[in-house]
């Protein structure tokens, strides 16, 4: 079972088009012990490290490359901060296409790696994943590439929402009452609003009840700071801060007036954590759960235990986090953050020895 058992409700027209590995039907987990900590009844982690290229990036890209083949292109181009180019370099490969990655230097060597392995034509940029944007756009040859950017064509949004899809579906279509989000360029979280819409003008769902909540690194946040002015669209930043969790350092979020739209209409909010407390919350998770998130995964953590001291959760709401992508691939990024460390961070006592 995979995200195509939606496909009544997907672009892709026939079968016979779709570029899959397996993509979606990743795990619920039922977090009992972080729900005992902060004194929440239902608290669960939808587990997007486990899709075949290791982040939720997989929906989007199988849904972008399958509509790709659909109408014949051949050739895709893509700025990522790491995960989405090794999506597109795997669905390219799977598909018999060819992909065109940028991505910052500063992304850890394994996104690199994960896309020349697949044939991918790889270029390391001097910047953040604007500067890869700039640049893919700057190319002579740029015209005979399909762009994939973020929210610039269809495809990938329709492939996130299935996100939304299977969490409505795992609650037999009685929808949470809080979702809680990292937010980079925010496809996720519009798709996974969108689902809910969709579904409910279906009849599948009555009640369209759920808070989204959008997560980002205090370094960079534009969503959070535009939200906070009541404004419908963001200014950008010229300098992100650097951050463990790359899927966060997106300065200029093209699909800004969607993500401020879906937290306004879902009466939802956006609110920020530190490298600090994502570092901490990585810890805290895998010794309270077993479960090794990846930083932007530790972020929701951090950002719920932020709004459950404010009063904003309350202890009988159902709570869904979500965790888009594997740690395994963030293990540089951790190493390096721990040796700049100038005072360890206390996260907890060490487990009492059987």
């Amino acid at each position: 079972m995979n995200m195509w058992r939606y496909i009544e409700l997907l672009p892709v027209k026939f079968d016979r088009n779709i570029v899959s590995l397996g993509e979606g039907a990743t795990k619920m987990i039922k977090t009992r012990a972080l729900a005992k900590m902060i004194g929440l009844k239902s608290l669960y982690m939808k587990d997007e490290g486990s899709n075949p290229t290791g982040s939720f990036k997989s929906r989007g890209l199988s849904m972008a490359v399958s509509k790709a083949k659909e109408l014949g292109i051949q050739k895709i181009s893509i700025p990522t901060a790491g995960n989405a180019g090794s999506a597109l370099s795997a669905y390219c490969a799977a598909a018999g296409m060819q992909a065109k990655i940028y991505m910052p230097k500063a992304t850890p060597d394994v996104f690199k790696i994960d896309c020349e392995v697949a044939g991918a034509i790889v270029n390391v940029i001097d910047g953040d994943i604007s500067a890869c944007a700039r640049e893919m756009q700057n190319e002579k040859d740029q015209a005979d590439w399909f762009d994939v950017s973020t929210m610039k064509e269809p495809y990938r949004l329709e492939g996130k929402k299935t996100m939304g899809f299977e969490i409505a579906e795992y609650f037999k279509w009685k929808l949470p009452d809080v979702i809680i989000y990292p937010t980079g360029g925010g496809t996720g979280l519009i798709g996974i609003w969108k689902a809910f819409k969709e579904l409910q003008r279906m009849g599948w769902v009555k009640h369209l009840k759920t808070r989204m909540v959008a997560v980002q690194v205090s370094g960079c946040a534009p969503i959070v700071k535009a939200f906070k002015a009541g404004k419908l669209h963001t200014l950008g930043l010229k300098k992100p801060a650097m951050t463990i969790a790359n899927g966060l350092r997106v300065p200029n979020v093209f699909a800004d007036r969607l993500v401020l739209s879906t937290l306004y209409e879902s009466q939802g909010t956006a609110l920020t954590v530190t490298d600090r407390e994502i570092y901490k919350c990585v810890h805290e998770i895998a010794r309270k759960e077993g479960i090794f998130v990846s930083p932007e995964g530790a972020a929701v953590w951090a950002a719920l235990k932020k709004l459950n001291k404010k009063n904003w959760i309350k202890p009988n709401d159902k709570v869904v986090l979500l965790n888009t992508g594997s740690a395994y691939k963030y293990i540089q990024n951790m190493v390096n953050y721990a040796k700049k460390l100038k005072k360890p961070i206390k996260v907890m006592k060490p487990l009492n020895k059987q």
